[in-house]
């Protein structure tokens, strides 16, 4: 893998604001989720209703933007004087904890029998929830290190007790399974894909243009009854994960087209709006043969996503990097600083309130309209609480 030489080497204010926001989203919605009687515009689709709301974008943004970052994460690796198997290391490293924690997070959901487990599940999912803080927090250099390998180690010794004490539902059998990933463990998936394409192209752009195509064709090609994709299961098992890689690809595209270059442009970028172009295109066209379904992940969802995410992004950029707007995007950063642990976190809340039983929440504000401004405030709490965990150094970086 070869540093990108031209690849602006400063802080891209416009990444970071387009990723807290996505966060401040997707804590409100998932909030709003357990509100009844809200609009449909507010809610995820129906897997066959062909339609999407902007709930349904929330995740695809995600996705977005982890491939945005990945030509800025390679370059100050290898910057830095990191090794081929340091960088390796590290990616797989990264992929698996987002499996693990996806996978440990969608079990405390559900498929368990609570009648046989030793502890109740809610505190199981407390814990679940829990432990990837010690185990992945960014510690400070002058942490005590005998500390440290406590809460990482411990943490880790947790989550394999937890493997234990699990009671599947229908079987009796003991341990967790993937019932899915979740959606930390989709975008782990998303992230090895894209990651390794990537690093073994150099990081070409016609090259993971071609990735793009190549993943889009194979999610639409899963989806077709009886195609060699869906009839051969390990195929099938990765074209359902390039279904997301595809938009992880679309991020990479994009920010290689902004970003490519010595300078910030003040010029119309009319590769970026040619790709504007082309994703809907793609989307219209492919949208008679498998409808647009966040839940079935067609061709269509990520493709309107993408296009949506690039109009997204152009406009911070304009409004960001060349208009030097930057003030009003304060509110948001402290999400983008620290996207995993705000999506830990009320996971945490839900846990610890159910463990214990404690009702904060009026039933006035779980329904309708209060019940929408409740999840517009739990949303802004969570944004200050991350400032104050920001400032004594609680960061999970994976």
């Amino acid at each position: 893998m070869k540093i990108k030489e031209n690849l602006f080497n400063q802080r891209i204010i416009s990444i970071d604001a387009l990723r807290g926001i996505t966060i401040f989203v997707m804590i409100f919605v998932n909030e709003l989720a357990s509100i009844k009687n809200v609009p449909q515009w507010m809610k995820h689709m129906p897997a066959d209703a062909d339609a999407m709301t902007f709930v349904d974008l929330v995740f695809p943004a995600f996705l977005f933007i982890v491939g945005m970052s990945i030509p800025f994460a390679f370059n100050a690796r290898l910057l830095k004087g990191d090794s081929p198997k340091t960088i390796w290391t590290h990616t797989l490293k990264r992929a698996i904890a987002l499996i693990i924690i996806g996978v440990f997070m969608v079990n405390a959901e559900y498929g368990y029998d609570a009648s046989k487990m030793i502890i109740e599940p809610a505190f199981w999912g407390l814990l679940a929830y829990l432990m990837p803080i010690p185990i992945w927090n960014k510690y400070p250099k002058d942490f005590p290190l005998w500390l440290k390998n406590v809460l990482q180690y411990g943490g880790m010794l947790v989550l394999i007790a937890l493997y234990f004490l699990y009671v599947q539902e229908e079987t009796g059998e003991i341990g967790i399974t993937p019932k899915w990933w979740g959606i930390l463990g989709l975008i782990g998936w998303a992230y090895l894909f894209t990651v390794i394409y990537y690093w073994l192209v150099n990081g070409n752009l016609w090259a993971m243009i071609g990735f793009l195509v190549f993943s889009v064709a194979m999610n639409s090609l899963n989806l077709i009854e009886n195609s060699f994709v869906q009839n051969t299961s390990w195929i099938s098992f990765i074209a359902g994960h390039l279904t997301h890689a595809s938009l992880a690809a679309a991020g990479v595209v994009i920010s290689l087209l902004f970003f490519d270059r010595k300078k910030i442009s003040e010029k119309i970028n009319w590769p970026v709006i040619g790709f504007i172009v082309l994703f809907t295109g793609t989307a219209i066209l492919l949208r008679p043969y498998f409808g647009i379904s966040k839940i079935k992940g067609t061709p269509s969802w990520t493709m309107f996503s993408a296009s949506i995410c690039t109009i997204l992004f152009y406009f911070l950029y304009w409004l960001m990097e060349v208009k030097k707007q930057t003030k009003w995007s304060e509110f948001f950063m402290p999400a983008a600083a620290n996207p995993l642990l705000i999506y830990i976190l009320p996971g945490v809340i839900y846990y610890f309130n159910k463990t214990l039983n404690i009702h904060i929440l009026p039933e006035y504000f779980s329904e309708g309209v209060p019940g929408i401004i409740w999840s517009l405030v739990f949303a802004t709490i969570m944004l200050f609480v991350m400032k104050i965990l920001n400032r004594y150094k609680i960061q999970m970086q994976l």
